[in-house]
């Protein structure tokens, strides 16, 4: 049995546009559309919410990491891009997602930046569910621009 869990409902609006909304008092819901020809584009597809996902967890866990130590890396930056490619049966499926990661500060004087970088992933819950199933690269810069990870 999972130890906990998180509600998503959707409602068609109009075509392939959607509402979602998320249970939870106060939380705004969010429309989702795909782009042409199907969709209007008028709300983020669902590789958008994907690569949201993935990026958005794995900011927050290099955040929590680092803070852990006492570092203040704010603020925090997060790009990713979703690549497609037709599996064996031809069909469109996501074959990777690139998240680069981009620190507010440089990483000189940064404590235990090392350890941090090394286990920060792991504790990622939803990228690695994803990277069950889709590659995943991460690289961290710092706000010099240094790539940190991978080096």
């Amino acid at each position: 049995m999972a130890e906990g869990t998180t509600s998503v409902e959707l409602v068609q609006l109009a075509d392939y546009r959607f509402e979602a909304s998320f249970g939870v008092p106060g939380m705004p819901a969010l429309v989702t559309d795909e782009p042409p020809p199907l969709g209007g584009n008028t709300g983020p597809s669902p590789d958008h919410l994907l690569a949201a996902a993935v990026a958005n967890c794995l900011a927050s866990s290099l955040l929590f990491a680092l803070r852990k130590f006492k570092n203040q890396p704010e603020p925090i930056r997060a790009a990713a891009v979703v690549e497609k490619a037709r599996n064996a049966d031809k069909r469109m499926r996501i074959s990777r997602i690139a998240v680069d990661l981009h620190l507010g500060a440089a990483s000189a004087g940064m404590q235990m930046l090392d350890r941090a970088l090394a286990q920060f992933e792991d504790f990622c819950v939803v990228t690695q569910s994803v990277r069950a199933g889709i590659a995943i690269d991460v690289r961290v810069f710092d706000a010099d621009g240094t790539q940190l990870k991978p080096v």
